[in-house]
């Protein structure tokens, strides 16, 4: 896999670092750059699974309520 270098704030990486719980500075970084794609694949994933019955014409079912 291809690498990049990139040139960040010391301090946003100390705060990565301390919150991700990880000593170090990389594996913090890529750790939250990680997650936030994964968090918005499972958005979307989300979001189409809602929206295919309308794409598709078929019934939409109401959503049970949350909380």
């Amino acid at each position: 896999m291809a690498k990049v270098n990139v040139g960040l704030d010391a301090e946003l990486v100390v705060e990565v670092m301390v919150l991700a719980g990880i000593g170090n500075p990389q594996d913090a970084v890529e750790a939250v750059v990680r997650d936030y794609i994964a968090r918005g694949h499972r958005t979307e994933a989300r979001a189409v699974s809602r929206d295919e019955p309308v794409r598709t014409g078929e019934a939409v079912q109401p959503e049970p309520p949350q909380g």
